[in-house]
């Protein structure tokens, strides 16, 4: 029992030195699935997302539906019928605990022509400004006044518009194709982000009846329509799930079939591995990567963009990878200004980065990673502390591990599925762990 004031917390704890072997299957993308929860919000009739993730920001969003009004039925198939749904109102106890709140900005103004929202929360990673939402939603008609903590928006009906982002936006891509499908007229976006999971809510969005073509280029032109019907749907496989243990097996060692998932969506990132050493060959719907027992590797500089460039959300990880190169590695940050949190805590373990201003970060390796106690800043920082442990000499706990929950499913469980020594503890505030072991 925790003594007198002590409070417990969710960790992981891992023991380093594990190779891996063995298959995993994806699971359902959740930046698919949280737009397309959203989706639910344009039509009367019950729309069914199959191959949800079972993570708390899709139990979160459902939570959301529910309290506007709408029914949510189910866990990995959720069926949704938001005939009922009057309220335009986001909680604000559930809007500040997640970033992908920000698209019930244009769900709500599609279907009601008004919506109000706090501020998004989520990971800290930087400012991730939703200026170019506001902007886009104007230009299609919407009034939006912006306070400290809120965002209210109010429209008659929404118009097309032609709207051009500076920067491609995926949320803000997301924002206008969920208001502009039943917007009048056409609306055309420029730049409009191309990631797998927008070009997977463009398909929903026309199985509901939503003319949009262009879907998966810069351009993406959308024809209003006067309402939109049900629709079932199975949500893509999460490729950033599947980079996150392509890029885990690289560093520790071992051989890796990812089943359930599409190779052509980490075209980037399996350049990247190969070119640092590891083996990737792929198929239909699988690949497989492998490290050579006794081989080293290199290091490999690494720049993020938005698709098809490389992921930000998988660049912590591929730092933790770095790690274990014989050599120094550039690795340089374009899509978010503060996305290198993991660096302090990789440093605990042995790391030696440098962090040169807010986009460029040098990992002088060879690191002999320690295991030690460390504290997970947000969800890909967390997958990456994952990998550096399974590296590292002797045992690590890694706290606040509620954050890779957020993002992936299941995650100590496949893990341990595959030969990882890793379980889910209790642990004191101070000191001491209990909990169920996956091994």
């Amino acid at each position: 029992m925790p003594g007198p004031g002590k409070s417990q917390q969710h960790a992981l704890r891992i023991t380093g030195g594990k190779q891996l072997a063995g298959s995993i299957c994806i699971s359902g993308s959740k930046n698919a699935a949280l737009p397309e929860m959203a989706a639910a919000l344009l039509t009367e009739e019950t729309i069914t997302l199959s191959n949800v993730p079972k993570v708390t920001d899709t139990t979160l969003m459902a939570d959301i539906l529910t309290r506007l009004g709408g029914k949510t039925e189910g866990s990995g198939t959720v069926n949704m019928r938001m005939a009922g749904a009057k309220e335009t109102e986001v909680p604000e106890d559930l809007g500040r605990r997640m970033r992908a709140t920000i698209v019930l900005l244009g769900a709500l103004l599609g279907r009601f022509g008004r919506a109000r929202l706090p501020r998004p929360g989520g990971d800290d990673i930087g400012a991730r400004r939703v200026e170019q939402h506001l902007r886009g939603l104007r230009q299609m008609g919407a009034q939006i006044t912006e306070t400290e903590t809120e965002i209210v928006a109010e429209a008659d009906r929404l118009r097309g518009a032609r709207i051009v982002f500076d920067l491609p936006t995926v949320t803000g891509t997301e924002n206008i194709l969920l208001a502009g499908v039943m917007a009048k007229g056409r609306t055309e976006i420029f730049n409009a982000a191309r990631e797998p999971h927008v070009q997977d809510l463009c398909r929903l969005l026309v199985k509901m009846g939503a003319h949009i073509e262009g879907i998966g280029t810069e351009r993406v032109v959308i024809e209003g329509v006067s309402e939109l019907g049900g629709a079932e749907h199975t949500v893509i496989a999460d490729y950033l799930e599947a980079g996150t243990y392509a890029i885990a097996v690289a560093a520790a060692g071992g051989e890796l079939r990812l089943e359930c998932s599409r190779p052509e969506d980490l075209n980037m990132v399996l350049l990247k591995l190969e070119q640092a050493g590891a083996q990737v060959d792929s198929g239909d719907g699988w690949f497989r990567v492998a490290r050579i027992p006794n081989t080293h590797i290199k290091p490999n500089d690494m720049s993020t963009w938005t698709f098809p460039g490389f992921p930000t959300d998988l660049q912590a990880q591929y730092m933790a990878l770095m790690t274990q190169a014989d050599g120094e590695t550039v690795i340089s940050e374009y899509v978010h200004e503060n996305r290198f949190q993991h660096v302090t805590q990789l440093a605990k373990m042995g790391a030696r980065i440098t962090v040169q201003g807010r986009l460029h970060a040098v990992v002088h390796c060879p690191c002999k990673l320690r295991g030690t106690d460390l504290a997970i800043p947000d969800i890909r920082s967390g997958a990456a502390l994952v990998i550096a442990a399974m590296c590292a000499e002797g045992t690590s706990v890694l706290r606040n591990s509620w954050h890779v929950e957020r993002g992936y499913e299941d995650m100590a469980g496949k893990l341990a599925s595959v030969g990882a020594q890793i379980e889910s503890v209790t642990v004191e505030e101070a000191a001491g762990a209990s909990g169920h072991t996956y091994e």
